[in-house]
């Protein structure tokens, strides 16, 4: 399983692009860095006016050359719980709090499942 944030600055994402959200963020092997900028008005990313101002941190996951492998991708200590990633791989989170944590789990009918945790600690969140 691969996760990295090497997403086109020009994608569209709900309204924003990569670099209105963050930058500089690094994927290592159990931990994300980089900087999460405080946005404001995205409405592309919920219909719940308290959740269209803050912090969004956006990863790609993937599994290559494995068909038929589902994503499930998760914010611990987040509002919402875990969600089956589309097959771009793309996930957007509203980060609260660099105590949290990405949680992703990839699964296929008759193999194990794996499921990868990174820490945010070293994760700066911009402030309005």
């Amino acid at each position: 399983m691969s996760v990295d944030a090497d997403i086109s600055t020009s994608l569209d994402l709900l309204g924003k692009h990569v670099n209105d959200l963050q930058s500089g963020i690094t994927v290592g092997d159990d931990e994300i860095t980089g900087t999460v900028k405080h946005v404001t008005g995205y409405t592309g990313f919920s219909g719940d006016v308290s959740e269209q101002t803050g912090n969004y941190l956006v990863l790609h996951f993937a599994v290559p050359n494995v068909p038929g492998v589902t994503l499930t991708a998760e914010l611990v200590d987040g509002i919402h719980g875990p969600v089956t990633l589309d097959t771009d791989g793309i996930l957007i989170s509203r980060i609260s709090s660099n105590t949290q944590k990405v949680k992703i789990t990839a699964s296929k009918t008759g193999w194990a499942s794996v499921t990868k945790t990174f820490a945010l600690t070293n994760l700066e969140l911009e402030e309005e």
